[in-house]
């Protein structure tokens, strides 16, 4: 007897929906995915297999503040519960990536590990090696930081335009995804170089600042890298909470600091500085980058333990308007600089 189509294809359906309860229920979920977190906005990264959580965590500040490994166990392992599934870091971040390793390296399935490389250098003097045995030795590091066999994504951090031409860097990164160390590669930087990173079709994805204070990647890579379907990490979303400060901050926040002061965003001035809000400034302002065409997810450092569900949590009240985003939009094009360029 000739199967009927119709119920052949009813039986496929329930055999594949048991087989799916049974590996959830045997703990075997896929990569980068959490049964018990709640329900963050996922996007797809790009033209990659990676479902991203809208908000990442970036492991920066957990390097350069010397953060005890303990808060970070306390902090990352919190997030991942919460519903983080990527994790950013790079070789140059002090010890952020054994930290890391140390705090969920054990939780390795549930989210997806990027970090950067070209800064791991052992010569005195010397703050990058962009050639291809550098980039592998630093590949290599990271790996045996981080504890895992291999990561999802490789970035080259912040090389010049001079460097990307030359090719020797991105030869690098390919060899290293051929090798199984990485599974997708990409460029993490702003401006001339970063649009020329997007323009060569080598790399899966781009890094780079989107923010209120940081506009210029709105009109020169995302539209191209949404075209490319290329997986776009917006990195300084918040724009390193610049409003916080009375007073020129000076080094890393100056610079947006500054911009805020002819920017004078009614959000992120006077006493809405304080809103810790759905509409305070740092809410507005993840929620501004999140809406931009082409962003698949926002890297946030921290080194308190509560402070990523708390911003988790402020992204639940969804896009802004359409009126405060073109507000926000209109302000940047009245009073941008030619030197407001994207700051790596």
């Amino acid at each position: 007897m000739t199967p009927n189509p119709s119920s052949r294809r009813e039986f496929l359906q329930v055999s594949a929906s048991m087989a799916m309860l049974a590996a959830v229920s045997a703990g075997q979920t896929a990569q980068g995915e959490n049964p018990k977190a709640p329900s963050l906005e996922r996007r797809r990264f790009g033209k990659t297999d990676m479902n991203v959580a809208v908000l990442g965590f970036g492991g920066a500040e957990i390097g350069y503040q010397k953060v005890e490994q303990a808060t970070v166990s306390k902090l990352l392992n919190a997030a991942l519960d919460a519903g983080l599934n990527v994790v950013d870091t790079a070789e140059c971040y002090v010890d952020s990536e054994v930290q890391i390793g140390e705090a969920i390296g054990h939780r390795r399935k549930e989210f997806y590990l990027f970090t950067k490389c070209g800064h791991a250098v052992e010569t005195a003097g010397q703050e990058s090696d962009w050639s291809k045995p550098g980039i592998l030795k630093s590949v290599e590091r990271s790996l045996k930081r981080l504890k895992t066999d291999a990561v999802d994504l490789v970035q080259l951090h912040s090389c010049s335009l001079e460097e990307l031409k030359k090719g020797e860097c991105i030869e690098a990164l390919e060899q290293a995804k051929k090798d199984g160390k990485t599974r997708y590669i990409g460029y993490s930087g702003d401006s001339a170089a970063a649009r020329y990173a997007v323009e060569c079709g080598r790399f899966d994805s781009l890094q780079t600042s989107v923010n209120i204070c940081d506009q210029e990647a709105i009109e020169l890579t995302l539209p191209l890298a949404k075209e490319k379907n290329m997986g776009v990490v917006a990195k300084r979303p918040i724009a390193n909470a610049a409003w916080r400060y009375d007073a020129d901050p000076s080094g890393y926040h100056h610079e947006y600091w500054r911009r805020l002061q002819e920017l004078k965003y009614e959000f992120a001035s006077a006493e809405a500085r304080n809103d810790q809000g759905p509409s305070g400034p740092a809410a507005i302002a993840m929620r501004f980058t999140a809406m931009q065409p082409g962003v698949c997810v926002l890297i946030v450092g921290t080194t308190k333990p509560e402070r990523w569900k708390q911003n988790a949590d402020l992204m639940q009240a969804g896009p802004l308007s359409k009126e405060q985003l073109e507000s926000i939009r209109a302000r940047w094009k009245a009073m941008a600089k030619s030197d407001w360029i994207g700051q790596t």
